[in-house]
């Protein structure tokens, strides 16, 4: 027995012989010893991997991917300006700058920076890392800046003056809270936060939203609205736009549920007549926007799931407002709305027709919605990238998983996208190939998975590969460039498989409810399809073919691995969440009850049972050895699952890594320098597993 596995055999024993989880205590996050148990683990995972031949050379071009100067810096739009977030190796917490469009369209555009995160953090003794900013429409002066401990969810707001690059003394300011913040005017803010006993949801986020006025004492400031304990979260915010802005309350129930309500002036609310699964859009051009989760009949007329629909502000007020909608676009049974983006003129849809990117345009003509497309190159991943509302300025970009990421100048006047940036290429991609195929499912389901490989790949089963999926939250996974993925392994002859299951959004709102609550385990099937498919086409075979996945798409390669440990050879699982039973009272874990169902419902409890991976694992089984990267600053769905899931494996004496990055929240990283030891870390475990 290793002096590693002493030490954690005389920590289970008492807890053992208690009869309860003997590794609950790990659930106590920083105390001493599980941070001691943290520190062992890491030491043992480090000391390998890093020591393997392969890690120098792995972390070199990694480093020389992850902090290339002529990354692309992507842009938000504001009052004329170019926003943008910089991080490299000489500002590795980064720079929050601006610049002017026809400065921004140059190859080196002269930033004007507005903070320094790492001279903030070196002037206040902290670990701040950036968490985005809300400043106030138009002139976009005023700004609420979100600051994070360590890359938490939970953030120091602080109030900051773009015109005097200052952060404003007496300004508005909330301590350290998983905060909802929106400004009204100059003077006034909506502000939920942890307002102490009470106020925050059992999910953690807040239950209270208050209107609050500069210079008034927080505890003063005037309760707009309260939900429940048991609600997701409650928040309130304004949608600015030139036509006028209207202020909106909104009521999370579930992750996928949610009521509505205009703040009218005297601060009393107006309820909208959309469906509670309707994921509200904001307003536009005096129309109210929806997407809908599910069918939405009103009469005779019936607007199908997954649509964009529109309706009249001033209707609200009328005794039958749910006759005034109108459709927008309605994509078909294989085809999704990604994303929903205005500019002052338009409507700008991201979509997927077959996991392929297209971006559409609406607007309002006199005989209804007249919905374009935008013209983009090639098929792969289409998005719109930066909007004003108050413009019709417009970034969009196109990528695919061997062409380099572009960014694109729109002129709506002229319907053209104007290229001005790209990426050189990360990775050689002559003679590579991007191919898309399909898996059946255990319930005869087509499922869809995309697979990149040599093209003079032979189909003898030797090809080491790793496949990567989510399955979750109607999250869709799409071609993206590859970059040191594509050095690292597609450079080298290895393949990589990317699965559309269901669980995602890849084909709207019913491919994503097929694998919701009870329903989960299709998820697992399909992912288990395509890897199954994979070795049945002899691009690989189980001795060579890896699975890898985070948060959400941890779960789904640990439910795998604990269900078809044969077909696999190695296991990186990400931030996971994998004690499924508990996973109510982890973190922001009763956010969650829409998408995983309760596990305090019998009902639902067994089904749960019947996946959960902390739950499954058996000490008979052979598993391969799986690497589990978590964060201890993980305050989402918190490093608990991962420890506890490593601990289970080793007391049964099967092998595992773990590393727990301290910082770097739920993305386990919290700056440059960590996300690149996290990449090296995972690619060399998979050539030491998969490669010879």
């Amino acid at each position: 027995m290793t002096i590693l596995s002493c030490f954690l055999a005389l920590l289970i024993l008492p807890l053992r012989a208690a009869g309860t989880d003997p590794f609950l205590w790990l659930e106590d996050v920083e105390s001493p010893k599980a941070m001691d148990w943290v520190k062992a683990h890491n030491d043992k995972s480090l000391g390998r991997l890093t020591k393997d031949p392969r890690y120098a050379a792995i972390e070199k071009e990694v480093r020389k991917i992850q902090m290339a100067k002529d990354r692309l810096p992507f842009p938000t739009l504001a009052n004329g300006w170019v926003y943008n977030f910089w991080q490299d190796a000489d500002h590795v917490r980064g720079l929050w700058r601006r610049t002017r469009p026809e400065e921004y369209a140059k190859a080196e555009p002269k930033w004007e920076i507005l903070l320094d995160i790492d001279r903030l953090n070196k002037d206040e003794g902290q670990d701040w890392v950036w968490e985005g900013a809300a400043c106030l429409p138009p002139a976009h002066q005023d700004c609420l800046l979100r600051l994070s401990h360590g890359g938490k969810d939970a953030v120091v707001v602080r109030e900051f003056d773009v015109a005097k690059d200052t952060f404003v003394a007496d300004g508005f300011y909330l301590p350290e809270a998983k905060t909802d913040v929106a400004w009204l005017d100059s003077g006034r803010v909506f502000v939920g936060t942890d307002f102490g006993p009470g106020s925050m949801t059992k999910s953690g986020y807040p239950r209270i939203v208050k209107l609050w006025t500069r210079g008034q004492a927080l505890a003063d400031a005037k309760t707009l609205f309260e939900g429940q304990p048991d609600d997701v979260s409650v928040s309130a915010y304004t949608d600015f736009r030139p036509e006028g802005s209207v202020s909106f309350v909104d009521r999370g129930m579930t992750f996928w549920t949610a009521k509505h309500w205009i703040v009218e002036p005297d601060a009393s609310l107006k309820a909208l007549p959309f469906p509670d699964d309707a994921n509200f859009q904001g307003v536009f051009q005096g129309y109210l926007l929806a997407q809908l989760r599910s069918d939405w009949k009103i009469g005779a007329r019936t607007f199908p799931a997954g649509a964009l629909v529109a309706l009249p502000t001033a209707s609200v007020w009328d005794a039958s407002p749910e006759d005034k909608v109108e459709l927008i676009y309605a994509p078909d049974e294989r085809s999704s709305i990604s994303s929903v983006a205005s500019s002052k003129s338009f409507i700008y849809l991201d979509t997927l027709q077959n996991v392929q990117g297209k971006i559409l345009r609406a607007s309002r003509a006199p005989a209804g919605w007249l919905v374009e497309s935008v013209s983009l190159p090639g098929l792969g991943t289409a998005s719109v990238r930066a909007t004003d509302d108050f413009e019709d300025s417009v970034y969009l970009s196109f990528e695919s998983f061997l062409i380099p990421t572009t960014l694109y100048a729109y002129d709506a006047a002229s319907d053209e996208p104007k290229p001005i940036k790209s990426i050189p290429a990360r990775f050689d991609a002559k003679g590579t190939v991007a191919e898309q195929f399909e898996a059946v499912s255990k319930d005869g389901t087509k499922v869809p998975y995309f697979l990149v490989h040599k093209s003079d790949m032979k189909l003898d089963g030797t090809n080491p590969a790793f496949l990567y999926g989510y399955g979750g939250f109607e999250v869709s996974m799409v071609p993206n460039y590859l970059n040191d993925t594509g050095k690292v392994w597609i450079e080298k002859g290895m393949a990589y498989a990317l699965a559309n299951i269901r669980g995602g959004g890849e084909f709207g709102p019913k491919w994503h409810e097929a694998a919701l609550t009870e329903n989960r385990q299709r998820a697992y099937d399909d992912f288990i399809a395509v890897a199954e498919d994979l070795i049945k086409r002899k691009v690989t075979s189980p001795r060579r073919l890896g699975i890898m996945g985070g948060s959400n798409g941890g779960l789904l390669v640990g439910a795998t691995l604990v269900q078809r440990p044969e077909l696999f050879n190695a296991v990186v699982c990400q931030v996971p969440l994998l004690d499924m039973l508990r996973y109510t009272k982890i973190a922001a874990g009763p956010s969650w009850i829409g998408e995983y169902g309760d596990p305090e419902d019998p009902k639902m409890a067994a089904a749960i049972r019947r996946y959960s991976p902390y739950q499954n694992v058996k000490r008979d089984v052979k598993y391969p050895e799986a690497f589990f990267l978590t964060s201890t600053k993980d305050d989402r769905v918190g490093p608990v699952h991962a420890r506890k899931m490593e601990a289970l494996l080793e007391s049964q004496g099967h092998p595992a890594l773990y590393w727990e990055n301290i910082e770097g929240g739920h993305g386990a990283a919290a700056d440059l320098e960590e996300r690149v030891k996290m990449r090296s870390l995972q690619f060399t475990y998979l050539l030491e597993h998969l490669a010879d």
